[in-house]
């Protein structure tokens, strides 16, 4: 970072004022900069002195103000601190904390997965990815993100390809679309968001945001909105903020919130709507409201409706279209709401109360999504229902997470390895032993061309 300093006014103008090396970007707007260098500046031809005028008769020639000693140090002084200042600003500026070594070219190609799932499955490599819920596969690439770096590796090997790092905590990481958004702590919130180029790491773009502590990502086509307790925030895919749901920070328009006061449990979003479970003072159990992801006022949210729930500690496992899937622990229903907020159809929730007993980290159920059905992981089990309009097709007990299709067929991680089920009945068709090295916790899935992933808590492993 530099500044420019203009001459004061008591200077002889004459003396050369240097040239504004340029305003640093504001780091909203997209980056598009490959690489860092140094510029080639051309020395201008020397300046000719001037030949002095003689005095005139009996005159003496006036003497210039700058030729004592002192005004000497003056300047000597000013030069010192103009450049300890640049070093300063230069040495503790964002730019100089950060580390950005793209690729130079697109990843190679990989082969698709194969059609039906291996009958063996070998560890390729694993890596820390703390800060990635899932694990991230995109544009032939395996991003994983720890430790305020977010890396670009090689399926295959794991080597890695591109780094992004910042010496700041990361909030989160999470694929939107064919990007990969980086979210950063600063200061007490998630407010540095960056977002980049899934093959080749290149910053596609860049904003400061007010999300919370502990935020996760809920993507949904072109927008993406932060989860908080007290406030929504969603970006549209060039992080250009589009809504603030909520207790927004700094109010342009007043009275645009729809309620005061409410905590937020669980959010999910689809077809540029997003759901939230609201728990607000006054009302007799918790409050399902969905609202639009855009508006004409970023602060002025469109609410589609708000509808108070049967009971407590609901949670929106996930939405398709107009519909909302609702979990009722306290009734032990799974129900379903229309476009209209009214309820359509119940079914039997069949999970223990452990599974349903507080809101997941980060207010997102843990759900992936096929062509076909939608599948979420209680805690204990894998439920699936249809895309389409949300009804339950089939439960698998004894799953580690939700599952995803590998090729041609489904795959659920269960304890030592993977069942692989078809989708439309849910009957296992075999199963895959995986060494997972001790680890007994929830399990993700995410592929890219014939390596399976695995986010197993902190780490992810490459399968093939």
């Amino acid at each position: 970072m530099s500044e420019r300093w203009d001459a004061a006014p008591d200077e002889d103008p004459a003396r050369p004022v240097p040239a504004d090396p340029g305003q640093p970007s504001n780091g909203d707007g997209p980056d598009t900069s490959a690489t860092i260098g140094t510029e080639d500046v051309l020395d201008a031809e020397p300046a000719q002195p001037e030949a002095s005028a003689p005095s005139p008769a009996g005159k003496r020639a006036r003497r210039s103000p700058w030729n004592r000693t002192r005004d000497h140090v003056i300047v000597a002084v000013i030069v010192v601190v103009v450049a300890v200042t640049g070093v300063v600003i230069g040495v503790t500026s964002d730019n100089a904390a950060t580390v950005a070594q793209v690729a130079a070219t697109q990843p190679p190609g990989l082969p698709p997965a194969p059609a039906e799932v291996p009958g063996s499955l070998t560890e390729l490599w694993q890596a820390p990815s703390s800060s990635t819920p899932v694990p991230i596969g995109e544009a032939n690439s395996v991003v994983t993100a720890d430790n305020g770096e977010v890396l670009g590796r090689d399926p295959y090997t794991g080597d890695v390809r591109w780094r992004y790092s910042r010496d700041l905590e990361l909030c989160t990481v999470a694929l939107a679309g064919i990007k990969v958004d980086a979210v950063y702590r600063k200061d007490t919130g998630c407010s540095e968001v960056t977002q980049l180029d899934a093959g080749t790491g290149r910053r596609t773009a860049q904003r400061n945001g007010d999300a919370e502590l502990g935020t996760q990502l809920v993507v949904d086509g072109s927008h993406v909105t932060t989860t908080g307790k007290k406030l929504l925030n969603t970006w549209r895919d060039d992080l250009v903020k589009s809504m603030e749901y909520g207790q927004v920070p700094a109010i342009v328009n007043a009275n645009k919130q729809p309620r005061t006061g409410c905590t937020y449990g669980t959010v999910a979003a689809a077809a540029g709507k997003i759901g939230v479970i609201e728990r607000c003072p006054g009302d007799p159990a918790d409050r399902f409201t969905v609202y639009r992801a855009t508006n004409d006022e970023a602060d002025d949210p469109k609410v589609d409706y708000s509808t108070v729930l049967a009971g407590k500690n609901a949670k929106v496992v996930a939405m398709s279209g107009d519909l909302a899937l609702i979990v009722l622990p306290e009734q032990k229903l799974l129900v379903i709401y229309g476009g209209d907020g009214v309820q359509k159809s119940a079914y039997p929730l069949d999970a223990p109360a452990a599974d349903t007993a507080r809101d997941p980290m980060g207010g997102i159920m843990a759900t992936a999504w096929t062509a076909q059905s939608v599948y979420w992981f209680t805690g204990s089990k894998t439920m699936a229902f249809s895309r389409d309009d949300l009804t339950p097709r089939w439960t698998l007990n004894s799953a580690v997470g939700p599952g995803v299709t590998f090729g041609d067929q489904l795959v659920v991680p269960i304890q030592g390895g993977l069942a692989v089920l078809d989708e439309l009945t849910g009957t296992t068709i075999r199963t895959v032993g995986v060494d997972r090295r001790g680890y007994t916790g929830p399990v993700r899935l995410s592929s890219v061309g014939p390596v399976l992933l695995e986010q197993r808590g902190p780490t992810v492993a490459a399968l093939k």
